[in-house]
């Protein structure tokens, strides 16, 4: 009896480390995963102030369109 109980201990023991190994193995994806989205932030981030140069810009030319279009209108 006593070789079945350390096959089974060993058997518990091989499928603690096994459990442990996936554990490991799930949370190193998970930060890679974080790694990445970090990345993407800080890259989206450096390219906010020209998107909202952009914006501006384009928000400016449509005024002055939409300006001209009304004196267009109204004028002689």
């Amino acid at each position: 009896m006593s070789d079945a109980s350390n096959t089974l201990n060993l058997q518990e023991l091989v499928a603690r480390i096994e459990r442990s190994q996936a554990e490991t193995e799930k949370f190193a994806a998970e930060q890679r995963k974080l790694i990445a989205e970090s990345q993407k932030f800080d890259r989206e981030r450096g390219l906010m102030p020209w998107q909202i140069v952009v914006t501006a810009l384009g928000a400016g030319a449509a005024l002055f369109a939409a300006g001209a279009a009304f004196f267009k209108l109204l004028g002689p």
